[in-house]
Parts: C-alpha cells; structure tokens; sequence
C-alpha cells in the first residue's frame, strides 16, 4: 500500500467564556473542513471511506480534548486524532474569563495504486 496525502487543510476554533478545550478543538476543525470541496472522489471513482484521516489539535491544555468527539466531525474514512500544545489562551482578568483558541490540521491519505494514473 503506498499512502499519498491528498488533502491538507487548517482551521480554527474558539470558546470564547467557558474554558472548552473541546468545544474549541470541533471548531477549529468544522473551519478546515469549512474550507474544503473535494470532487477528487466522484472524479478519479475513489472510496471516501478508504481514506486515511489524521487530525492534528493544538490547544494549551491538550489532554483536556476529548478526541472522540473532535473524531466524531469527521464524515469520512478511518480518523486518528492526535492533540498537542500549541493554540492560545487569552486571559481577561476584568472579567476573570479565558479566551481557548485552538487550531486544527487535517491530513487525509488514500492509497493510489501504482501507475494507475498519470499527469499528462
């Protein structure tokens, strides 16, 4: 099986008042998918379902996202989601309250068989 990437997609989500890393994960990742229109499937006569979807969620407090519910956005393919540091808190300390953003990339591979298809 030779795996080839064929999407790469990014995005962002927040919670703006209540702390949510995860609610902030979803969205970070309906905005990447948001950003997407993939007719590579209809086209090339591909199986959505066959893909291989990695979903990358970068949060200050990471273990606190739970990874079921961010995979449970995603309506195609076998899907892994790894989290990591990264995203941003902002504190308003008037307010007493903690801005979560968190960012999400979305890698999906599909295996193309060798030699089926060829750029002209």
């Amino acid at each position: 099986m030779s795996l080839q990437r064929i999407i790469l997609e990014m995005g962002t989500g927040n919670d703006l008042y209540g702390e949510d890393y995860t609610k902030a994960a979803i969205r970070a990742v309906q905005d990447a998918l948001h950003h997407s229109s993939i007719t590579l499937f209809r086209s090339m006569d591909f199986d959505r379902d066959e893909m291989q979807v990695e979903v990358t969620i970068g949060t200050q407090k990471p273990d606190l996202v739970n990874t079921d519910e961010v995979a449970a956005q995603i309506p195609f393919g076998s899907v892994k989601v790894n989290t990591i540091k990264g995203g941003l808190n902002i504190e308003d300390h008037v307010q007493e309250t903690v801005t979560v953003i968190a960012t999400a990339a979305i890698a999906a591979r599909i295996d193309i068989p060798e030699g089926k298809y060829s750029l002209v």
